[in-house]
């Protein structure tokens, strides 16, 4: 029986961290197992999966959960199955000499107890790639879906149940109260993926605990063109990053800087290329819907402030179809000449509008992105390797992909995760393993030490061995 509420919650936490008591080292096999259930539930419930979060969205492709979802978790735990003895080796770390033969060990530790809170963006793969790493390190694991896909939440608590003890991995549905008595236990780790807003309030009732915590949060992440791009690549590269999910992904790109004077041009580009990705709206299973009313609404309202203050608005819909008003479905909107007070200018978007922004020189384009806060992703096109520099090393940002979007994303021998108001912490990979584990330091004694002749009473010996070990360090 699947268990709701707070009450629930309690027992299940507690189960884990008695389970963790008695197996605080899990071997190799068991974590290699636990692993491949993970795998197996990803691998056998793949249309379920598709179709609960079709369902929640009102309209997503099962090829779009696929690629995005799916594909992505798959091939992270098959990357941690293929490293994992690697990233568990107790490793040798040099020593200095004035210590040896004495010896220095660092030893990957399991946590204990990881909680993670998943969005509804991505609700598998955000759920899932975390769970991967915390399981590949040792620990339990206790999850908080979104209550925004509730279909897919009840699947996911389901599929876990099916495949795990509740001591080794729980799911917990509920509501925003749920939530905040989820991110209020002691955790040995927390993970948060959300908006930065919830995200500081995250932080706060860890912080009670003690509890570190890895945030995953967003940001206005810039793509930028540079005079030296391929325009049709770079617009093609853009219109799909952006379209993708129907702009709800984290680190899509928010708002778009071109060279000075191109505006014109690329909205006509844009226009085109969002056409070909999608020649109608209203009936294609290819386009996502919005999440739910109060995102569409949101969502309107800030093309609606827009348009009202006079920015250049360009609406793509090529059947010119009437969209929104019982499928949340929302047509592509090009924006120009938007102030910087504007939400839409302000606010992470999560959508389909794109605003455009025109600068004179790299300079002006770099001090633009570090007037904001520091965005998750960051995105350059261009052939100039100068400005590529420039723009890589005075700018701050999560990750970035150069003339592509989100590939940074999916490498597993990169760290993942954000800075500043767009996060703190990354996983993905190896990176993940050490985010919940302890790198435990370890010195071995040797029986040679020489370390008591330093101890009182001190005197002449004392002296000696410590001029030698001022010239020697």
């Amino acid at each position: 029986m699947l268990q709701t509420g707070q009450n629930a919650l309690g027992v299940r936490f507690e189960a884990q961290c008695r389970a963790f008591e008695k197996e605080p080292f899990p071997t190799l096999d068991v974590r290699r197992d636990r692993l491949n259930r993970l795998l197996a539930l990803t691998e056998k419930h793949e249309a379920e999966i598709c179709a609960a979060i079709d369902s929640d969205f009102s309209a997503r492709s099962a090829q779009e959960t696929r690629l995005a979802e799916l594909f992505v978790v798959r091939a992270g735990i098959r990357h941690a199955l293929s490293h994992l003895r690697g990233w568990m080796r107790e490793r040798g770390i040099v020593t200095s000499l004035p210590f040896l033969p004495g010896r220095n060990r660092l030893l990957p530790q399991p946590l204990g107890v990881v909680g993670i809170v998943s969005p509804w963006n991505y609700p598998f793969q955000l759920a899932v790639a975390p769970a991967t790493a915390a399981l590949a390190a040792g620990n339990r694991v206790l999850l908080k879906p979104s209550e925004l896909t509730p279909k897919f939440s009840d699947l996911l608590a389901s599929l876990v149940e099916k495949y795990f003890a509740a001591d080794e991995v729980s799911v917990m549905v509920g509501d925003a109260e749920v939530g905040k008595a989820f991110v209020s236990l002691p955790f040995d780790h927390l993970l948060f993926t959300g908006s930065t807003a919830v995200g500081r309030q995250v932080a706060l009732a860890a912080a009670a605990n003690l509890t570190p915590v890895t945030l995953e949060l967003g940001g206005k992440s810039p793509a930028i063109f540079d005079p030296s791009c391929d325009l049709d690549a770079a617009v093609a590269s853009v219109a799909y990053g952006k379209l993708l999910n129907a702009g709800q992904t984290c680190i899509a790109p928010d708002y778009l800087m071109v060279p000075q004077g191109q505006g014109t041009a690329i909205v006509a580009k844009f226009a085109v290329a969002m056409a070909k990705l999608y020649p109608r709206l209203k009936d294609n299973p290819d386009y996502t819907a919005i999440v739910s009313e109060r995102h569409h609404r949101r969502l309107n309202d800030m093309v609606a402030e827009a348009r009202d203050s006079g920015a250049e608005i360009t609406e793509v819909n090529p059947g010119n179809e009437k969209l929104g008003v019982t499928d949340r479905k929302m047509a592509p909107v090009l924006v120009r000449n938007a102030g910087e007070n504007l939400r839409l200018m302000r606010e992470e978007i999560f959508g389909p509008v794109l605003p455009i922004v025109e600068y004179g020189t790299v300079a002006e384009a770099v001090d633009h992105v570090n007037r904001g806060e520091r965005p998750l992703a960051l995105y350059w096109f261009g052939s100039d390797s100068a400005n590529r520099q420039r723009v890589m090393q005075e700018t701050v940002a999560g990750g970035v992909t150069v003339n592509d979007c989100m590939m940074h994303l999916v490498q597993e021998r990169q760290p993942f995760g954000g800075v500043g108001d767009s996060g703190m912490g990354a996983y993905h990979g190896e990176w993940g393993f050490r985010t919940f584990s302890k790198e435990k330091p370890i010195f071995i004694q040797s029986k040679l030490s020489a370390g008591g002749l330093l101890r009182p009473p001190y005197g002449r010996t004392f002296e000696r061995i410590f001029r030698l070990l001022k010239l020697i360090t």
